[in-house]
């Protein structure tokens, strides 16, 4: 009878709880509703519906869903409740994604940041790697030139290595990329030009969010390719259980920003300079033209309860501001998961195809004395016509060229086709394991054909002379084709469970293996018949030119054992610990295989407090990373044969090579406050990398000549910093809001233990063949200037240096000294605000760095007093300097200039369609907006940009802060509409 009164009273104070949940979109599949304190739950049907059985009457229901604020709701005695969950505005507790998983950033022990499509949504950018410029503290993003499709190289905490990749892993839906670049570089006609941008495949709209790893704690896991930092790209899913279609369209406009500042014909005559008569020669117009671009992008999704598909196409033309550029670019992408066996197997697949077609010109980064397509209009005089009476081209010499003629004569175009697919197959074994299996394949074919015409004689270039004659004949061509293909595997088991309220484990296990094979051909033919106009179909040339073939193939194979475990004990203190076990074939015999352990550390010392400290966590870390970013077959010996048929020794083997390896250790802390309004981040951290991977001397061992062969030099290279992140919600009202966030990063760096003296950064131009500007060497910073004093001119026009006792002297006993300018950034920031008021919205964003030098290659090689006697144009101030025109045109700190700039990036104006203007067309939303790009920048750099890094690199040893002949950057507005059906 006392048993039956109880379960009658448990009855009666017991109730089945239905209801939905919606978001500002509408109603939310697959939201989470637990009765806290219990483990009873239920999820949203496709309609956002539920319902839970025995529910308390005076029970709290707790609603979550990714990306959305949580909300609790007490039931009091309800049977139906309605819940509209709201973006998350808390920064900390923001889904993260890292290696293998996600996080929220409040339980995370290492420093991670992460930008989602919200946060470059109409934003113009060629290349994803842009949009972290000034986003991300410890980032930097710099653009070798502004081509179209140009390379990029982006820095997380600083350089970690002198000679091997400073770049970050990359991974993509969890399959890592291998690292190199897929297409564009190598020789050019007169010089050496810069590789493409390997990030060029991805179409911006299917990126989801982009998270950056930055510490040993969180790229540990990578082991071997995590010393410069990793960057994991996730992107978008299907979010609708209705069919959606969606269609983004943008128009851009652009023109050179900056300028050289050469002469016009007055201002050459005025100076003194040889008038030919003509004044209509203006460099810009013979070399450059208004930019345009134009985008297209469509995506269709669709959600069930158990499947998830999207599908996106996409379509971009981009001409560049010089002639003869510009990037054509097609991309699809197929996302398609389903569900089987009730949840407890999910298959997901992911394709992404990209077909780009680069056309370039003769832009090469280290042309001499007669210069590139940049060079030659800035050089030629501009009272000397282009064309002469008879509508021929006015050609004065073989070593001054008419850059029109050049323009005109040359033609360069890359073809590359990317394809990057993976199936990822989860099984949960039970609620608390899951075993996954991941398979990647990542694919590339890149063929580059350039012809310069035989009408066009340059002096030592493209000239062959026909066997048994003295006849010379010109012109050359060339084709470069590149194909890489990639595997990747991986099993991961994953573990999860609650010991209880002060006590979750989260443990990791798994293996990999990456497969990369490379090979590619090269053929070239010099002296072809004037009559010839298409020398790529004829490239043998009737077998009568010089004619060049090769080929090549590598292949890596890398093995990997790895573990991650994260605790958190009381709800309060979390600790990670990976290990990662790496074995590479890049390697020496002796040196296959090396750990990678690190251990993070968290304590939430305030949490979900109101008032002013909402949330403290503090946090640090310690481990060790390799980087494998070396060539292969770095270990073995290779051998090739000369032309004269001389078997050449390139590389003796090293069985004890092994990784460049880089211990790191931080500190940091994580904040909100004021009632979660104010949120951000510091960081403390030092790098440590050893085992500097250098080409070094050796006696040979294979028959031929002597050569070198890789080794692990000692020495430190010691990167050190601090970071501060902030984001401020200044008012957040239904329908005004306005949010600022600014970070900022403060680095320095510095060779220790190192006996060696290196040089790179070249010089190039008249009279500076061999010149280099920087320096790799002891107790001083990477690439640091090593150049002569300058101090002035003398009476006579000559130019005085300072000695070894620091007096004024002469060039022929002033000494070359180490300066104390460096070309990399001591601090970069970044600043971003948007504001919206009901339907409209603007955001501006702007980045800059401080505290580094540039070296000005261009104004030492072109703008000189002696080239302007000699009949060349050069700025005013070359023109009426008191140099005399004998001066030895030698590098020295003339040409050495502060590189502060501080950069407007973006200016968007937006305007969303709100009521029944959306259901007159059947339209879900709908957005206008106007994006400006670079409007200003403010600097003292009397180049055409401060954020230039032309590739000046000297024998395998990159460069920094160096300036030559760069493709200008430019400015540009861009109209884009987005609509959603």
């Amino acid at each position: 009878m006392v048993f039956l009164t109880v379960l009658c009273a448990g009855l009666a104070y017991s109730q089945d709880v239905s209801g939905t949940v919606s978001d500002a979109s509408g109603p939310l599949p697959g939201a989470s509703i637990l009765v806290k304190g219990t483990t009873i739950g239920a999820q949203t049907d496709l309609d956002g519906k539920f319902t839970i059985r025995n529910v308390g009457a005076n029970a709290v229901l707790v609603f979550s869903y990714i990306g959305l604020k949580q909300q609790e709701v007490n039931v009091a005695g309800k049977t139906t409740v309605k819940v509209l969950l709201k973006e998350d505005s808390a920064e900390l507790n923001e889904v993260i994604v890292v290696g293998y998983g996600s996080v929220k950033k409040k339980d995370a022990t290492g420093a991670v940041d992460q930008i989602g499509a919200k946060d470059f949504d109409n934003v113009a950018s060629p290349s994803p790697a842009q949009l972290l410029r000034g986003k991300v503290a410890g980032v930097q993003v710099t653009q070798s030139s502004g081509e179209p499709g140009g390379g990029v190289a982006i820095r997380i905490r600083g350089n970690t290595s002198i000679r091997s990749g400073n770049g970050p892993l990359i991974v993509i839906d969890g399959v890592p990329l291998d690292g190199g670049n897929v297409s564009g570089g190598g020789d050019d006609l007169l010089g050496t030009s810069s590789s493409r941008n390997p990030l060029n495949f991805v179409n911006q709209n299917d990126i989801e969010s982009i998270s950056v790893l930055k510490d040993a704690s969180s790229t540990a896991i990578y082991g071997s390719r995590g010393a410069n930092g990793v960057i994991v790209i996730t992107t978008k899913k299907g979010k609708s259980k209705e069919p959606q279609l969606s269609y983004n369209t943008s128009v851009q406009f652009s023109k050179m920003s900056g300028n050289f500042d050469v002469m016009n014909a007055s201002q050459f005559v005025a100076a003194g300079g040889d008038d030919k008569g003509s004044r209509s020669y203006n460099w810009k117009d013979a070399v450059l033209r208004n930019g345009f671009s134009m985008n297209h992008d469509l995506s269709f999704t669709k959600s069930t309860e158990n499947s998830n598909t999207r599908i996106s196409l996409s379509a971009s033309n981009t001409n560049g501001i010089v002639k003869n550029t510009g990037l054509d670019k097609y991309t699809a992408t197929v996302y398609n998961s389903n569900d089987f066996f009730g949840g407890a197997l999910k298959v997901e697949e992911r394709i992404m195809y990209a077909s780009l077609k680069d056309e370039t010109t003769i832009l090469s980064n280290n042309a001499g004395y007669i210069g590139n397509i940049i060079g030659t209009a800035l050089y030629w005089n501009p009272t000397l016509p282009i064309y002469n009476a008879n509508g021929t081209y006015n050609v004065v010499s073989n070593t001054y060229l008419n850059p029109v003629q050049l323009l005109n004569s040359y033609k360069d175009f890359t073809n590359t086709n990317k394809f990057l697919g993976s199936i990822n197959t989860t099984w949960k074994i039970n609620s608390k394991l899951k075993y996954t299996f991941l398979v990647g394949v990542e694919s590339s074919t890149s063929s580059r054909k350039s012809q310069l015409l035989p009408t066009m004689d340059i002096q030592n270039v493209a000239q062959a002379t026909v066997p048994g004659s003295t006849t010379v004949k010109h012109g050359q061509a060339s084709i470069n084709a590149q194909n890489k293909f990639n595997k990747t595997f991986e099993h991961t088991l994953n573990y999860n469970n609650d010991f209880g309220d002060n006590f979750n484990l989260d443990a990791l296990v798994g293996y990999s293996y990456y497969d990369y094979t490379a090979d590619g051909s090269f053929a070239s033919g010099k002296g072809y018949d004037s009559a010839q106009t298409n020398l790529i179909d004829n490239i043998e040339g009737g077998l009568q030119n010089e004619f060049r073939v090769s080929s090549y193939r590598n292949r890596t194979e890398l093995q990997s054992y790895f573990g991650r475990v994260n605790a958190t004990l009381y709800k309060k203190l979390i600790i990670t610990g990976t290990l990662r076990s790496d074995g590479s074939t890049k390697l020496g015999v002796n040196n296959k295989y090396d750990y990678f352990p690190s251990v993070g550390i968290a304590y939430k010392v305030i949490e979900n407090k109101e008032g002013i400290v909402n949330d403290f966590k503090v946090r640090g870390n310690f481990g060790k990373t390799g980087n494998q970013e070396f060539s292969p077959n770095s270990a073995i010996a290779r051998a090739s044969y000369a032309l004269n048929g001389a078997l050449t020794v390139d590389s003796n083997a090293n069985a004890d090579l092994k990784w460049e390896t880089t211990k790191s250790y931080g500190i940091g802390a994580d904040f909100e406050l004021f009632n979660n309004k104010l949120t951000g981040s510091v960081d403390y951290f030092q790098k440590d990398t050893k085992d500097l991977i250098f080409p070094v001397p050796a006696a040979a061992t294979q028959p031929g000549a002597s050569s070198a062969r890789f080794k692990n030099l000692p020495g430190n290279l010691i990167n050190k910093g601090f970071e501060i992140s902030l984001n401020y919600k200044v008012i957040d009202k239904e329908n005004f809001g306005w949010d600022v966030s600014g970070n900022a990063s403060f680095l320095s760096n510095k060779m220790t233990n190192f006996a060696g003296f290196i040089a790179t950064g070249g010089i190039n131009g008249q009279g500076l063949t061999g010149a280099y500007a920087q320096v790799v060497t002891n107790n001083q910073p990477i690439y640091s200037y090593y150049m002569y004093e300058w101090r002035g001119y003398d009476s006579t026009g000559n130019s005085i240096y300072a000695d070894a006792a620091g007096n004024d002297t002469g060039l022929g006993t002033a000494v070359k000294k180490i300066l104390d300018k460096q070309p990399l950034p001591k601090v970069n920031v970044g600043f971003n605000t948007n504001f919206r008021y009901k339907n409209f919205d603007l955001g501006a964003s702007f980045y800059g760095a401080f505290g580094h030098y540039i070296y000005n290659n261009t104004t030492n090689a072109y703008f000189f007093k002696g080239a302007f006697l000699g009949g060349r144009n050069v700025t005013a101030a070359a023109a009426n300097s008191a140099q005399a025109q004998g001066d030895p045109n030698s590098p020295s700190t003339r040409y050495l200039e502060k590189g502060d700039f501080l950069r407007m990036g973006n200016l968007t104006f937006g305007y969303t369609v709100k009521g029944a203007v959306l259901d007159k067309f059947k339209m879900s939303s709908a957005r206008f907006f106007v994006n400006a790009s670079n409007l200003f920048v403010i600097t003292s750099y009397s180049g055409t940009d401060p954020e230039v890094d032309t590739d000046k690199s000297l024998n395998g040893v990159p460069s920094a802060g160096m300036e030559y002949l760069s493709y200008p950057r430019d400015k540009s507005v861009s109209l884009g509409l987005n609509v959603t059906f």
